[in-house]
């Protein structure tokens, strides 16, 4: 009897993917900091692979790598002296309770010794000392002239390093000489992880994934390292009483938020599932939400206003939307069932997901070719389109303002469901704003990923 053997990989650890374009920056980067001090920042979600890709730029070199965990600075210091101690050979004597002091001591050796110091997690110094930013410009002022070191800090809450390096009233402001932003992984190279573990994936496998991971390499890894390369076993994955993606969503926010994550998870609950205006959100959670909707945008990046494609900048019609793919699946499915979680019926909640996965899914095809088309495609300006009353739905609209083309498309997981003569009546409805451009129109599908 035949044995067909499987040729989805098991149980290693996934190798180092992309960041070519990262990579290189980082080693011109590394290269001029031998010759004059450079100040860089990394930004990027949590997950994203930021250390990774550090550890991969400087595998080799002399460098050292500081955590700001949310300890006492006192405790802090003394972590950093041992860190030094062991990575530099540099011996820090005496009790050090400021970062300040310390970091003299760093900028100092770098005076006689070429090195790259990494600092991460760096916007977590506001709450163990606001100072501190105080206290590293004054002393970078004073000797980045005469020091040769590559000064790398990254974070991952993006508006508080935005503020902390880019508002004229913070102390560091105009200190940078680099500043690089890592994003999730690309279509093309989840592609191509996919392929490694599971040659023969289909187009459900490849949307699961990105639905699933929105391309965050730590979350790719651990599907990819348990041999999860298909539908059925990133479901199973998901949903199996050791799953890390069942407390992710709250060990990444919690801490975030404060006391007030009740409601702004109620909040991301209510935009998971659809309801995306503040006039509903209200009055679901009846009170204002204004303010909160604010927060999520603008101090923690959670949140983006969306609008249809020639919106004036002041139209009201916009919609909220969760922008992480993760985040966005674990308040539509994971945050709701937690009572399911807390029972041990894991087995309801892959019931769950699989019942309501196709239509959420839908809106998870949409923004994929709306990503593939901005990674892969000559395209100037890209969107969807509505009208005021929600009808009239355009699913992807993509401009090339050079050439003054233009390709309008229905995106749907059933191809046959498609209408290209619906869609023409529908775009005849812009004529004015696509006169000056040749249009295309397209039907795409899973088919087409």
């Amino acid at each position: 009897m035949a044995i067909k053997l499987t040729t989805i990989k098991l149980a290693r650890s996934m190798k180092f993917y992309d960041r070519i374009n990262e990579l290189e920056c980082l080693s011109r980067i590394k290269m001029q900091s031998a010759e004059t001090a450079s100040f860089t920042v990394m930004i990027g979600r949590r997950r994203v692979g930021k250390t990774a890709l550090l550890m991969q730029s400087e595998e080799g070199g002399k460098w050292l790598y500081l955590f700001v965990s949310r300890n006492s600075e006192a405790t802090l210091c003394s972590q950093f002296q041992q860190e030094a101690a062991e990575s530099l050979g540099l011996q820090i004597f005496g009790t050090i309770n400021r970062f300040g002091n310390l970091f003299e001591q760093l900028l100092a050796f770098a005076t006689t010794t070429h090195y790259t110091l990494i600092i991460d997690e760096f916007q977590d110094f506001e709450r163990v000392n606001p100072a501190v930013f105080s206290e590293i410009q004054n002393l970078w002022d004073r000797y980045k002239d005469k020091i040769k070191i590559n000064f790398i800090v990254c974070g991952s809450i993006y508006s508080l390093m935005t503020k902390i390096f880019e508002n004229e009233k913070e102390p560091l402001f105009g200190r940078l000489t680099s500043k690089i932003t890592v994003k999730p992984f690309t279509i093309s190279v989840l592609k191509n992880i996919l392929n490694d573990y599971n040659p023969d994936y289909t187009a459900e496998d490849l949307l699961f994934l990105y639905a699933l991971t929105g391309g965050v390499p730590k979350y790719v890894s651990l599907l990819m390292d348990s041999g999860a390369g298909s539908f059925k076993a990133m479901l199973d994955f998901v949903t199996r009483i050791d799953s890390p993606f069942l407390s992710e969503g709250k060990e990444l926010l919690v801490s975030e938020f404060g006391r007030d994550y009740g409601i702004y998870f109620s909040i991301l609950q209510l935009i998971a599932a659809g309801k995306n205006r503040q006039s509903e959100i209200d009055s679901i959670i009846g009170k204002n939400t204004g303010a909160y909707l604010a927060n999520l945008e603008s101090q923690y990046s959670f949140l983006v206003k969306s609008k249809p494609m020639f919106a004036r900048p002041e139209s009201r019609n916009t919609s909220w939307v969760i922008e992480d793919h993760f985040l966005r699946f674990w308040f539509r499915f994971i945050y709701p069932n937690q009572h399911l979680i807390e029972m041990g019926k894991l087995d309801m909640l892959k019931n769950y997901i699989s019942i309501h996965y196709e239509q959420y899914s839908g809106l998870v095809l949409e923004n994929y070719f709306r990503q593939k088309f901005a990674e892969e495609e000559n395209i100037t300006a890209i969107g969807n389109y509505w009208d005021s009353k929600g009808k009239n739905e355009i699913d992807l609209i993509a401009l090339n303002d050079f050439e003054k083309t233009a390709t309008i498309a229905e995106i749907k997981r059933n191809p046959k469901k498609i209408d290209l003569q619906v869609l023409t009546i529908k775009a005849s409805t812009l004529q004015s704003q696509l006169s000056k451009y040749t249009a295309t129109l397209k039907a795409l599908s899973p088919d087409d990923m």
